[in-house]
């Protein structure tokens, strides 16, 4: 982990470089003159890297998420938990020494899984492992009996939809990637609910499974009922689909005790290092401090939130004081839709021509091998020189794209963005 907070940290770098990554393409300084102006970073690159690598900072940020994610736990958005989380990082970062640390509000969804549980009634008893989705609703008191339908795709749920009506759906998609396959999961129960069933159980987007179902957020849609819907582990997918291929008839029951409360305050949490020429001009590091409720929430997003906390610390230890002002925010209420993010959007939005760069960590803190990247072709070449100065740590690589539910509102209006990419 300490190697993927110097890529977000290196690319800090950019704000000495004039206005490089400016929107609209105008660049005061030829590409040559930038090339070398980065390149005069070198020595500064070098201490970094040795501060974080070989120094008092080396393992500093995975030992601070391991006592915070150790003494709060799972932050579901409208806990407890992320209430003191949120306390416990104001603290900590004022603590750092950074500065124009603050709170700011948001109001976020607060849903609770309540009790759940499934069992294969037929061809046999069988307990089936599942983990309600995000802010679905729950069953009848008495649970949900019904048939199965297993189905591999939207299409096939579609053409078979006369045999689905009154049955609970299990999709048994295969996997291809996660931004790909997790359609399944956000859309499973609004398309069965079309076709007339009664509850949808999504087979986890996960390319390995250990019998363990993945939660994640899911999405109604007004105009079509809300059924219960779950996801189950890869073993039991496949399972009653090689039952279905047979011709055997599965039944299932299902209960689901999810409530939804009304939204709950909830808050961003903000510090900065202000910068010493442009200090109105942002540069934007970021990860979610918000979790679900079945895990500690270390690795999504307490190492994203931690990495981009590290990055202001190790510019603060070395007695920098970039020319832009670096701002971190520990988004709130992410799992359920970026809503922090989109309320901090909201909020800043008339500002928009203030910040020059927006970076977002939210893909597991392992060992990085570079940055995804949207933006202008110009800055593009001007990011892949910056990276160069990450050839230490062996993550100089440029991608397309820098997808990110925090920051997507923000690129959509033309800032540059950044996402971190690892190697698995």
């Amino acid at each position: 982990m300490k190697y993927l907070f110097l890529v977000f940290l290196m690319n800090l770098l950019s704000q000495y470089a004039g206005k490089p990554l400016r929107r609209g393409g105008s660049y005061p300084k030829s590409f040559e003159d930038i090339k070398n102006e980065i390149a005069g970073y070198t020595d500064i690159a070098k201490a970094i890297i040795d501060l974080a690598v070989h120094g008092k900072a080396q393992n500093r940020s995975y030992e601070r998420l391991a006592v915070f994610a150790d003494t709060i736990g799972p932050r579901l958005s409208g806990s407890k938990n992320l209430d003191a989380a949120i306390k416990y990082m104001f603290s900590a970062l004022q603590k750092d020494g950074l500065e124009n640390v603050h709170l700011e509000p948001v109001k976020v969804p607060h849903w609770e899984r309540g009790e759940e549980f499934a069992m294969m009634l037929e061809p046999r008893n069988q307990s089936i492992a599942i983990l309600g989705l995000g802010n679905s609703v729950a069953t009848p008191p008495e649970g949900i009996t019904a048939e199965v339908i297993v189905v591999t795709s939207f299409d096939e749920l579609h053409k078979r939809s006369q045999e689905a009506k009154g049955k609970i759906v299990v999709y048994n998609e295969p996997f291809i990637s996660y931004g790909e396959t997790v359609q399944y999961r956000v859309r499973g129960a609004v398309e069965a609910a079309k076709v007339g069933a009664v509850a949808s159980l999504i087979r986890s987007i996960t390319s390995f499974s250990i019998h363990s179902p993945h939660t994640g957020g899911q999405s109604y849609q007004p105009d079509v009922p809300q059924i219960p819907t779950a996801c189950i582990s890869v073993e039991d997918a496949e399972m009653m689909s090689r039952m279905s291929l047979r011709g055997t008839k599965i039944v299932v029951h299902l209960k689901m005790g999810a409530k939804t409360y009304p939204d709950s305050p909830s808050f961003n949490t903000v510090a900065e290092i202000v910068g010493s020429k442009y200090p109105e001009q942002i540069v934007l590091v970021s990860g979610h401090l918000d979790s679900w409720d079945v895990g500690q929430g270390a690795m999504d997003d307490g190492g994203g939130a931690f990495i981009s906390w590290e990055a202001l610390s190790l510019i603060k230890d070395l007695g920098l004081r970039p020319k832009r002002t670096l701002r971190l925010v520990l988004w709130t209420g992410e799992e359920q839709g970026g809503i922090g993010a989109k309320q901090y959007y909201q909020l800043h939005k008339e500002n928009i021509s203030n910040f020059d760069i927006v970076m977002e960590s939210d893909e597991g803190t392992f060992k990085p091998s570079g940055l995804g990247f949207t933006g202008s072709a110009k800055a593009r070449e001007i990011v892949k020189e910056i990276m160069t100065l990450l050839l230490p740590i062996n993550a100089t690589d440029v991608y397309d794209n820098a997808d990110g539910t925090d920051i997507d509102y923000w690129m959509r209006d033309g800032v540059p963005g950044f996402r971190h990419l690892r190697k698995t």
